[in-house]
């Protein structure tokens, strides 16, 4: 109740404010989980982040490169392990301060230590070294032909700032640390950070000393972003004038939008795939009926837990067509992603026989956490899911919860079934091994909670950051995307598709991360 009434009066403050036309209200399901730029690896984090803070490339609306906060990049042509970034001059912090190499050097470094939610991507890197003030040298263990595509989510901090506020470390998430850096931001970015209230309101200015604000069209004065998780409160809010824009129309309301004069709604397909994970590498399980032993470390079950689920029904009745079935665990966007591996039919009857072999004919009981304010219709699959499930004998108790409690059963290991979407912004199949494939350690596998661990699988995907034969490469990407297949180590739903919905006074194009940069924005 006490959510409710804030959320209400976050909805009336942000009319109040709206008043100008510059002013652009924003919602969506949920909120950023931290405003550290490098403690979390997760959507809806980073696109709030993507207003204040800058990387050194970003992706524009439409997923292609474009120069941010480094002009060009090259490998040296001295050393094939060096690439060679030249930063963009006359760059200032929110505060005032100077963009230098230097910061890129300690946001580096910072963005690769153990708490980080980044330091996947940052795995190859041995050494980060300001050649000046504005050339900065990237050293990798071995020639890395992808390292900017691992860049476009990895914010510059401002040394001095986080000295002098003691962030020189990332949060520590997973043990509820906050820090100055949690609710307060110091950028380069075309946005100021105004007020913060966590899943209450967050309130952008326009940063009028920008360096791209005769780039960009600039046109939104001010950001007023509320998170509003009840699907039905959100569009009651864009019906009703109250807000100018959302992220996440539900599905049965596309057409209610769509035909309330003054309202359009956009939709495209999204770089992300929303699937299941199964805790396989432990002897036993917490959350199942089954004493001794894990019925998940059955390729068997996991083979039926697939065959199960019936993709097409969930694509008709739970998404009403927005969705794409999927077979594995990686979109079309992606390099390493087969029509062939990304298909797969539905079999209840050979699902029973595998269940069957596998000494669980009977099935057993489980318990799937599911997140309820994060991907498009979430709690709604994983409810259609227990009925599928059902049908081969597995009974599963369906505890669903807001991404912020979610999220962290999955990096401490306290779940044994959950729903998790991975999206992929370098558009290569590394970025999923290293997080979702993986073995769990110091600088990779942060985001693998099957358990599962394959040296030779690990060291296989650890030699794709260095081949630069890409024709080799994309041979060795098969064969480790053949090994997750065979193993069932994920369970794919689909690849969801993203619906905006917003004012006719807005301007923008559906982007395929789901990641709006209000700097594009335009406001007829």
């Amino acid at each position: 109740m006490t959510k409710s009434i804030l959320l209400t009066a976050a909805l009336l403050a942000g009319t109040a404010i709206g008043a100008s036309a510059e002013t652009l209200r924003w919602a969506r399901a949920g909120d950023s989980l931290t405003l550290d730029p490098h403690a979390q690896n997760e959507g809806p984090t980073h696109t709030l982040a993507h207003q204040i803070y800058e990387p050194l490339i970003i992706r524009d609306m439409t997923g292609a490169f474009e120069a941010a906060l480094a002009t060009d990049w090259a490998p040296s042509e001295d050393d094939p392990n060096v690439w060679v970034f030249n930063l963009r001059q006359g760059v200032t912090y929110h505060d005032g301060a100077e963009f230098t190499a230097e910061d890129v050097v300690f946001s580096i470094n910072r963005a690769k230590k153990e708490r980080s939610g980044m330091k996947e991507l940052l795995s190859s890197i041995v050494e980060v070294r300001a050649v000046d003030d504005h050339t900065v040298e990237f050293v990798t263990d071995g020639p890395n032909p992808i390292l900017p595509s691992n860049l476009t989510n990895l914010f510059m901090m401002d040394s001095g700032w986080a000295e002098d506020n003691d962030v020189v470390d990332v949060q520590d998430v997973d043990g509820g640390e906050k820090t100055y850096a949690t609710t307060n931001a110091n950028g380069t970015g075309a946005f100021k950070l105004v007020s913060r209230e966590p899943d209450v309101k967050t309130v952008l200015s326009r940063n009028d000393d920008y360096w791209g604000m005769d780039q960009f069209p600039m046109e939104v004065s001010e950001i007023v972003y509320t998170p509003i998780q009840n699907a039905a409160t959100r569009v009651a809010a864009l019906l009703s004038g109250e807000v100018d824009f959302i992220q996440d129309v539900p599905v049965q309301d596309l057409e209610r939008v769509d035909n309330t004069q003054g309202l359009l709604v956009k939709t495209a397909p999204q770089n992300r795939t929303i699937f299941f994970g199964l805790h396989l590498g432990p002897d036993d399980i917490d959350n199942d009926n089954v004493e001794g032993e894990n019925p998940l470390a059955d390729v068997r079950v996991r083979r039926a837990m697939n065959l199960a689920i019936n993709r097409d029904a969930i694509k008709q009745v739970v998404m009403r067509g927005q969705s794409e079935p999927a077979g594995m665990i990686a979109p079309p966007f992606v390099n390493g992603w087969t029509e062939e591996m990304d298909s797969i039919e539905t079999d209840v009857d050979k699902a029973k026989s595998l269940m069957e072999e596998a000494g669980y004919g009977d099935g057993f009981s489980i318990q799937l956490d599911c997140p309820n304010d994060r991907y498009v219709n979430d709690e709604a699959i994983c409810q259609a899911a227990v009925g599928m499930f059902g049908q081969i004998g597995i009974t599963v108790n369906l505890d669903a919860k807001p991404k912020a409690q979610h999220f962290p059963l999955i990096s401490s290991g306290g779940t044994d079934f959950y729903m998790l979407g991975w999206g992929v912004p370098t558009y290569d199949s590394e970025y999923i091994f290293n997080f979702l494939v993986h073995t769990r350690g110091e600088d990779r596998g942060s985001w693998n909670g099957t358990g599962y661990s394959n040296p030779e699988l690990d060291a296989k995907i650890e030699s794709l950051s260095s081949e630069t034969d890409l024709e080799k490469r994309d041979a060795m990407i098969a064969e480790i995307w053949e090994e997750v297949q065979d193993e069932v180590l994920y369970l794919p739903i689909h690849h969801q598709v993203l619906n905006w919905g917003m004012t006719e006074q807005v301007g923008i194009e559906v982007s395929p991360e789901d990641d709006p940069k209000m700097k594009y924005f335009t406001m007829n």
